[in-house]
């Protein structure tokens, strides 16, 4: 995949940096990292936008997600991630993502510390090519009943459904 070699923060088990290491290696070897991710609420924060990840993601590809997010570049904060990444994904540009929760995500293999993030966006949604296939809005209920169906149709990313499942305990 295309940025493999790009260089990305290291960070510890306890979620500090300690470094810098390429994509590659953290994928190849399944190392501590973080990610800024941010969930896009519609301005009466009643809806929530979920997209479809291309099938040549590095990791989870061609499951669904209701973070626009991504791996912590080297030098670079979570926040400046978050804003990054919302931009890139899905073109949304001059909000400020709010800071919400931590989520560790560790399955033997992914280790990640997912900073999340929110932001209520009622303007256009332009989605990265390399990154999405697909988006639309719905409702929170919906988002709720998809990520709490132990067998859903379509599948939906493991870390964004622990992330939302944390955030539906503390917010919804």
């Amino acid at each position: 995949m295309p940025g493999s070699d790009e260089l990305v923060a290291l960070y510890d088990q306890a979620g500090s940096v300690v470094g810098t290491t390429t994509r590659s290696r953290v994928r190849d070897e399944g190392l501590w990292h973080a990610a800024g991710v941010v969930l896009v609420r519609s301005g009466d924060g009643k809806a929530v936008y979920v997209h479809l990840r291309t099938a040549v993601k590095d990791v989870f590809p061609s499951t669904w997600d209701c973070w626009a997010g991504g791996v912590v570049a080297a030098g670079e904060t979570p926040a400046e991630c978050a804003r990054r990444e919302l931009a890139e994904e899905l073109g949304v540009q001059g909000v400020e993502p709010v800071p919400l929760f931590t989520k560790v995500y560790d399955d033997g293999r992914n280790r990640c510390h997912n900073f999340a993030f929110e932001v209520r966006w009622d303007g256009p949604i332009h989605h990265q090519a390399e990154e999405i296939v697909e988006g639309r809005w719905i409702p929170l209920e919906d988002l709720r009943a998809w990520i709490d169906d132990p067998a859903p149709e379509l599948p939906f990313i493991p870390d964004g459904r622990e992330g939302v499942q944390e955030w539906f305990r503390r917010y919804g």
